[in-house]
């Protein structure tokens, strides 16, 4: 997982620049762990085989769909930055794997309800969630909306799967279930609500079957009974972008509410450790409730708004500069506003929510008019303008979309 993460992160830190000077700095190194990646997968077909280490901090065995999905989300931000650096026959190679995968993920390793793992008959002995309920079962499409890639898991089963893990991993009080499942840190104590880590809603497997026997293994698989609070960010941002808004805020509030300060330090969410970093997850949830995409290079930024779109405002952090993005409906249109507070924001193209492709569209930047061409598809209005222009304090960009 480490290993898919850093691709992934490579994306990003390349959309978080002004020009694409990171990128070919890191792109060899970048290519060469997707090719470490890849060799994993034996015979291409986009399932991860073998020993796969990973943040539980034990060897998983067996088709796993949480790591093969954020194995196929790598992919998808190789092809991407192999487009960039005009590779195209690994860009191909990469996409080719991944089409493969993306239909065995499902194949495989959905059972109609949430995706799951095939343990490996071979290795008994080890750690493995096997048909439980597992918390990170759709990371990859997670990170796929962080970096603005194209879907990665297809939308019907990815939702069915987060509002599995709804039902059977959300207790508004976890003391009962850890009453049951004492193994594990107590992130979450009775009275207090949480997403489990792990829940086993099938008859064919359970927690002393996820233990792999007695090997010396077997302590990890006390984590499926924690509440972690970076594993609950993560999912509770990835409900917030697939349109689960009540039940990603819910899941925020459990962790918020346990972090009170008249219970514990609200200002480090204690995981293997102080002021652990997978909390900074957390983050991740901003970006989805605001519907945040951006690309320096391209100069392209992005809002779709999950809350209160009608009038909504958020902070926003670019490579060159910060600011504000504010959108209020006014009669039979919407103002947007993008406002630089400090340095600038290099800007090509704006990409707004939008139900349908509006009557009009004007551009100002600083009350003067922008030439600019709009083009509507899938729920999302682009704005391109005629020319670059900087943002700039006090300089602010306004579009005005007047429905019809």
């Amino acid at each position: 997982d480490a290993q898919a993460g850093s691709i992934l992160r490579s994306l990003r830190e390349h959309q978080m620049s002004a020009d694409d000077a990171f990128l070919r700095r890191v792109w060899p190194g970048v290519k060469r762990a997707t090719q470490w990646l890849i060799a994993q997968d034996g015979n291409g077909d986009g399932i991860l085989e073998g020993a796969q280490h990973n943040t539980l901090d034990t060897d998983w065995y067996g088709p796993v769909a949480w790591l093969s999905g954020l194995y196929l989300a790598a992919l998808q931000a190789a092809a991407v930055m192999a487009d960039e650096r005009k590779d195209r026959a690994f860009a191909q190679k990469c996409r080719d794997i991944l089409k493969r995968g993306q239909k065995k993920l499902v194949a495989d390793l959905f059972d109609g309800e949430y995706f799951y793992n095939k343990v490996d008959p071979r290795r008994p002995d080890t750690v493995n969630s096997g048909t439980g309920c597992e918390i990170d079962q759709v990371l990859g499409q997670s990170w796929a909306f962080q970096v603005g890639l194209p879907r990665v898991l297809p939308e019907k089963e990815t939702r069915t799967a987060l509002r599995s893990l709804w039902r059977y991993n959300f207790s508004p009080d976890v003391g009962p279930y850890r009453e049951k499942n004492k193994p594990g840190r107590w992130y979450a104590v009775a009275g207090e609500a949480g997403l489990l880590m792990c829940t086993f809603p099938r008859k064919d497997w359970d927690y002393e079957k996820a233990k792999g026997g007695a090997g010396k293994g077997a302590w990890a698989a006390m984590y499926f009974n924690e509440c972690m609070n970076g594993f609950e960010h993560q999912a509770a941002g990835h409900m917030i972008w697939e349109g689960m808004v009540q039940e990603g805020l819910a899941v925020e509030r459990a962790v918020h509410d346990r972090y009170h300060a008249s219970k514990r330090n609200p200002w480090n969410e204690v995981e293997c450790g102080d002021h652990y970093a997978r909390s900074m997850a957390s983050y991740g949830v901003f970006l989805a409730a605001c519907g945040f995409t951006y690309n320096g290079p391209k100069g392209q930024i992005g809002f779709a708004p999950r809350l209160t779109p009608e009038d909504f405002k958020a902070p926003f952090t670019a490579a060159e500069g910060w600011g504000t993005y504010s959108q209020k409906s006014e009669g039979r249109g919407r103002r947007s506003e993008i406002a630089v507070k400090w340095g600038q924001l290099k800007l090509r193209t704006l990409v707004l929510a939008a139900a349908k492709m509006p009557a009009g569209t004007t551009v100002t930047l600083a009350g003067q008019s922008v030439a600019a061409t709009r083009h509507f598809e899938d729920g999302s209005l682009t704005v391109t303008l005629a020319e670059p222009v900087a943002v700039t304090p006090g300089r602010a960009l306004e579009v005005v979309v007047n429905e019809g």
